[in-house]
């Protein structure tokens, strides 16, 4: 997809600069939409704040899909995001090799990303949080309509084993012509291909709960699936202050390495 084009504000705040390996990165594609900008350089700055191994995070650019000639269906009444349909590219960018991520940018991740990873099974061929969730409100974000369908909010955070042979359904002109209950219900795979991991990877605001004194409950990353505190009308949202410190953080660690750089 070419270079990754970053806010200049809070580009390339990488917290770990010495954190030097040389395994192969893990390849990260997170969701990209103008509009939630800073909800994607926070996303960003969170996972290699607290990563201990070497990651790839690689922006889903709508413009620079259609560019590129991967990406040209008309866009949709109900994409509440320019990354709705081109989520599912994420096996085709990544060559259909190995494992890879993809994630909303509405997060904040809180555990190191090698957990996750670690957690990958060669036996399927993706593998997320496997929610069973219907949201109450009919709105989300600034206004977008709220749509309810079965698996809602799998395909916000998915760990796709890219050189599975049925993530080869997964081409250009498929994304581009299926449906969307198609691709978010994973109906190119069968059940038993669809691997579960913790919903504490995919904590959904307003919906999972922390237990007292459980562990097995506390958020890795915390999913703003309804709106975050980008958005004027989410900024007092439950977990809202752990976004706002993270970009306040994010700000001055790039603050300091662009006045290094003068």
């Amino acid at each position: 997809m070419g270079s990754v084009t970053l806010n200049p504000q809070i580009a390339n705040a990488d917290p770990n600069p010495n954190n030097v390996n040389t395994k192969t990165p893990y390849r990260i594609y997170i969701g990209y939409d103008p509009k939630e900008d800073v909800a994607y350089e926070v996303c960003r700055y969170s996972i290699l704040k607290r990563s201990s191994i070497p990651v790839e995070i690689i922006p889903i650019k709508q413009s620079e899909l259609r560019e590129k000639k991967y990406y040209w269906r008309e866009r949709g009444k109900l994409e509440s995001t320019e990354f709705s349909f081109t989520r599912f590219l994420t096996p085709f960018l990544a060559g259909y090799e190995g494992w890879a991520m993809f994630v909303d940018c509405d997060f904040l991740y809180l555990g190191d990303i090698k957990e996750l990873f670690d957690l990958t099974d060669d036996k399927y061929a993706v593998m997320c949080v496997q929610h069973d969730y219907t949201p109450k409100e009919t709105t989300k974000m600034d206004g977008a309509v709220q749509t309810v369908y079965p698996r809602k909010n799998w395909s916000s955070m998915v760990l796709y084993n890219c050189g599975h042979p049925k993530n080869k359904v997964l081409s250009t002109e498929v994304v581009n012509k299926e449906s969307g209950a198609f691709l978010h219900r994973f109906m190119w795979l069968e059940d038993d291909e669809i691997g579960s991991v913790p919903f504490v990877w995919n904590f959904l605001v307003g919906h999972n709960q922390v237990v007292k004194d459980d562990p097995n409950t506390y958020p890795k990353a915390i999913h703003y699936t309804l709106g975050g505190p980008w958005f004027e009308a989410w900024k007092d949202c439950e977990s809202g202050d752990l976004w706002l410190k993270e970009l306040e953080e994010c700000k001055e660690v790039q603050k300091e390495k662009d006045q290094k750089v003068e």
